[in-house]
């Protein structure tokens, strides 16, 4: 199988993110295999962070796609979530036909170095990038290639930013993340 790994708080997941996942496919990945962090490695989250939530959350956008797999295993490791460790975990998971794509966006490239044993999950993936910030193609040492995708003004910081300020959202999310959040009253503080 060829599988996309595409990460993130997904804190709420958007459909920029969906729209994204549409456009790994494009390349020719049977499956996108979501993987909501338990705690990023280089991202605060607030106090009231709830991974179970954002899971479900995720659960529910991606219903009815066999294309995109949900999987659970930072939240169930816990502790901080690192992408070899998933990466790692993923390959001896799943009957994996070539070495499996990372989908990260390009305001992520400068700072990969960085990343935990960055240089073996170089080897492991083939990093997907994808224009975040600008059209440019960012240089980066490795196997990888862009996603020819729009950039979409959103996300999930402002999505939350507008639920607090009691402002519209509704579609900007998928409808089944838009009625859990709205019957738990999420983001509202």
């Amino acid at each position: 199988m060829k599988i996309a790994v595409l990460g993130g708080t997904f804190d709420p997941i958007h459909i920029g993110h969906l729209f994204l996942a549409e456009e790994v496919l494009a390349l020719g990945y049977e499956r996108v295999i979501f993987v909501p962090s338990f705690k990023p490695a280089h991202k605060n989250i607030g106090e009231q962070d709830k991974p179970a939530l954002r899971l479900e959350m995720t659960r529910l956008a991606c219903a009815g796609r066999p294309e995109f797999i949900v999987e659970d295993c930072e939240i169930l490791r816990q502790g901080t979530s690192y992408t070899i460790q998933t990466i790692e975990y993923l390959g001896g998971k799943y009957d994996l036909s070539e070495k499996p794509g990372l989908v990260i966006g390009d305001d992520l490239v400068a700072g990969f170095r960085h990343w935990k044993k960055a240089e073996d999950l170089k080897k492991a993936v083939k990093v997907i990038i994808a224009h975040r910030m600008t059209k440019e193609k960012l240089p980066f040492e490795g196997d990888h290639l862009y996603v020819e995708n729009s950039i979409l003004p959103l996300s999930s910081s402002e999505i939350r930013h507008r639920i607090s300020a009691g402002k519209v959202y509704r579609y900007l999310i998928p409808e089944a993340v838009y009625g859990f959040i709205h019957s738990r009253g999420l983001y509202l503080e």
